[in-house]
Order: C-alpha cells, then structure tokens, then sequence
C-alpha cells in the first residue's frame, strides 16, 4: 500500500502528533508498505528527510514554535501527487494539511482519512485568551464536527476521545489506534550519566514531567504540588523536559513560590540519545494533563521501570491501571501530592510499580498499531 501522510507538524518541531507520526511511518515501512509526508519546512532538517515533502511555511506571531503551510505551494505540485498514485491519504492535523488532504483526495480521487490528535474542546481558549471560554468551546466543537463529517473516516487514540467525538455528532466511521511504543523505548537509559551531566546528586528524589510545556498540560498544578512536597522533602527536584509556550509563566511562578532551588527546566531532548536516560534518571513520573488524547509519555516512563503518579483524564483513562505502574491521584494538592511523598519514602513499591509498569508497556506494541491502521485502511477503502 502506499500512503500519503500529510501533517502541520512534524520533527525537527517535537510533540505527540510528531511521534505518533514518526512511529506509524518506521513500523508501516516494516510491514512493506510505503509511506510518504507533506509538512512544513523548519529551514532545519530533521534526521530523516527520505520521502518528505517539505513546504514552504510562515511563522505564527501566537505560536513561533510552528509554521503554516502554503496551501498554493503544494497544490503547484499536484501532477507530480498524482504521479505517486496513493491509495490513501492520512490527515494528521486539522489546519492547512487538512483542508490539503481533503481537496487532494477529491482531486486524485482517493480516500482520505484523518487522526484526531488533540482535544481541541479543552485546548483552544488557552490560545485565545480574548475570547469566552464557552465560546471556544462551542466553536471547538462545531469545528471538529465539519471537519470529522468531510472524511471517510477518522482514528482517534482513545475510547473516551471518541465517545466525545460521537457526542459532537460525528457520524464518519472511526476507530480506535493509539501510538505504540517502539522497541527503542525498553532500551535502558544511563541514569547515572544523565544525572552527572545536569548536575543532579545521585542521591537526590527526582520527579519528572516530559512534554510539551504548554497551559493545557496543567504543569502549573505539578508545581503547586512540588511546593507541597518540598516541607516534607526539603531536597526534592522537579524536571521539565520539553519547551513551549508556557514556560515564561511558570517560570514566574517557580519563582513567585521560592522553588528555584527545586525544579529544573532542561528544555527539549533528543528522544534517540537522551530521552531514555532522562526517564530512568527520575524516581516517579508525574503527570497532570486534562486533555490528552492518549498519554504517549506515561508509557515510555514506565518503559524504562519508572514508576508514575497521574490524573486519569480523558485519554490516559485508557493507559492507566492503578497498581500497573502508576498510582492514580486526584488533581487535587493533598492526594497527589501525598501519593509522591508515600512512594518516594519507600523505595520497594517504586521498584515494584517499576517493573509492572514495564511489562504493562510491551503489550503497547508499535508493530501491533501499524497492524491494525492497515486493517482500518482496508476497512474504508473496501466498505462492506
């Protein structure tokens, strides 16, 4: 099969849809089928350019971290598109790549499905701030419902995404796929070179948060946690891996509280080199998001036998197991924040927890996923 990929987003620019993108592609490719992408141009390449169409793009004055696409530019292209021969294309994100798949696979005369990455109900007013959060809302809504019904069908990561899906009135045919975790991800990390190159004791209790740092990953409350913790557990460390549009903010706020001593914001890693060190340099996993669509990140901590303590919203709701690698907090100051203090204080249950969470993780096979967006592709191009 060969299949166009078309996305807003994509590396050297690091987020879910990025991975998720990269993942579907390696393993698609293993399985003998070809897959090729359209996505923005950075002006840096990303380590693998094969089969990347690289578009022209400019800067968003609310968003620097991405680009927007020129729409005309890929359409130039179209003859050489059409000289491909596609059997499918597959949507990754719902800005220009979307309105481009939908107007090739009407041009070219092929399917087009799209991968709903982001809870957009729960993240657009972070953007537009101006503007009533209800209003957003509504406007999220009616979005998604326009653009699921212009499909031939639709994939989603989790089982409560697409009951919120269903409940806009999206009426396409949808399945189920989350990412899954390369084999890379069980490769274990150096935690005592991580932690000797940033300058972190051996000894010292780390948490960890990896991603985005965004508003709607809620990293606000893991610091109003950290504040809780540190009058029981003077030396405690918070890292933050990753960067974005919220860090500003919450570096204002580590200061406003007197925890510069306490939490550490080491910026975005290089998931091929540092990535795996960085997770099984910390003692707990903590995570917070109310709108992920999956949770892509509790799992390769517990790849790496890191024990975790989460919320359980949305689409992490279908990654947890309490006792499986995680306990399972209230997003509230006192439960989660005594939960990190129980588990740090008993070295024991965090190696328990870490080795149930990493056999819980390689039932989350990449392989597998790929297996099955081939069997749902096959699905809309042969409908019963």
């Amino acid at each position: 099969m060969k299949i166009l990929f078309i996305s807003d987003v994509y590396f050297p620019r690091i987020n879910g849809v990025s991975t998720s993108i990269e993942t579907f592609r390696h393993n698609l490719a293993l399985l003998g089928h070809t897959v090729h992408l359209i996505a923005p141009d950075y002006l840096t390449p990303s380590a693998d350019e094969v089969d990347i169409m690289r578009v022209p793009a400019r800067y968003l004055p609310f968003d620097p971290e991405d680009r927007l696409m020129s729409y005309k530019w890929v359409m130039t292209h179209l003859e050489r598109l059409r000289g491909e021969q596609y059997d499918i294309i597959h949507i990754q994100t719902p800005f220009v790549a979307h309105y481009l798949g939908t107007k090739l696979s009407r041009l070219l005369g092929i399917s087009c499905v799209e991968t709903y990455h982001t809870f957009f109900e729960e993240y657009l007013y972070h953007y537009v701030p101006l503007v009533p959060k209800k209003v957003m809302r509504f406007v999220a809504k009616r979005f998604s419902r326009h653009q699921g019904n212009s499909l031939d069908g639709m994939v989603v990561p989790s089982h409560p995404m697409l009951r919120i899906l269903k409940s806009y009135g999206i009426t396409t045919h949808t399945e189920v796929i989350p990412t899954g975790l390369e084999l890379d991800s069980f490769v274990p990390g150096n935690r005592k070179t991580f932690r000797k190159n940033y300058h972190i004791s051996q000894d010292r209790p780390v948490l960890l948060f990896v991603g985005r740092v965004a508003h709607e990953k809620n990293i606000g409350f893991l610091i109003k946690t950290v504040d809780r913790i540190r009058n029981e557990i003077s030396d405690v460390l918070f890292v933050i891996a990753g960067e974005g549009p919220a860090q500003e903010s919450l570096e204002l706020e580590v200061k406003k509280l007197g925890l510069s001593e306490n939490i550490m914001f080491i910026g975005y890693l290089d998931r091929h080199t540092e990535l795996n060190s960085c997770y099984s340099a910390a003692d707990i996993f903590v995570f917070s998001s109310r709108t992920e669509t999956q949770g892509l990140v509790l799992l390769e901590a517990m790849a790496q036998g890191v024990p975790v303590v989460s919320t359980a919203e949305l689409g992490t709701r279908d990654v947890l197991r309490e006792g499986v690698g995680v306990w399972i907090a209230q997003e509230e100051l006192t439960d989660f924040s005594g939960k990190v203090v129980k588990m740090l204080r008993d070295a024991q249950v965090r190696k328990d927890l870490g080795d149930a969470g990493r056999d819980y993780a390689h039932e989350w096979s990449a392989t597998k996923q790929a297996q099955r967006m081939l069997c749902f592709y096959r699905s809309v191009l042969n409908p019963l």
